[in-house]
């Protein structure tokens, strides 16, 4: 097959809808666990969200038995990619250049650590638009993605046909 006859696809049809009772629990657990952690945000005075949450939840919720929805994954990966980020940023320059290579040593070394967690991916980036300090690492980071696991864990875990984590380790 040609190289420029790939784009076309595979012609397969697209996967069907789910029941409206999974959209709906979908919608449920995206909502509580972004409520709790935009919650105490704002209780606590300390910035716990940032954009990267979104699409972990995504995971999360729609994709509880995947590697990366894991809690090792979660967790690790958004601290992984945020250290990366914060070590370009402050230590090696603020320039466009700067950040491709946070990005691309951040998707290298999740992989590297078996710690796969695609919304992580952006965290480098959110480092260098935000400017962020190293206390980006612990707040949001670390503890908004520990919060959103331990709400993963109780939520996902209230259905019969699902059980979270697969694993720990």
């Amino acid at each position: 097959m040609s190289y420029f006859k790939k784009f076309k696809g595979l012609s397969k049809p697209s996967p069907p809808r789910p029941a409206l009772k999974q959209i709906v629990f979908v919608w449920l657990g995206g909502f509580i666990a972004i409520s709790m952690v935009s919650f105490l945000a704002f209780y606590a005075k300390q910035p716990l969200v940032m954009g990267s949450f979104g699409a972990s939840c995504f995971v999360l919720f729609i994709l509880p038995d995947s590697q990366f929805a894991q809690p090792r994954n979660v967790i690790g990966g958004h601290f992984i990619s945020t250290l990366v980020g914060l070590i370009f940023f402050h230590l090696v320059s603020t320039e466009w250049w700067s950040m491709a290579l946070a990005l691309a040593t951040a998707l290298s070394l999740m992989q590297l650590l078996r710690i796969p967690h695609p919304p992580a991916g952006s965290n480098p980036l959110i480092v260098f638009i935000a400017g962020a300090s190293w206390e980006f690492l612990l707040t949001p980071t670390l503890i908004g993605a520990i919060l959103l696991v331990i709400v993963a864990l109780f939520y996902n875990n209230i259905s019969k046909d699902r059980s979270y984590p697969t694993y720990w380790i």
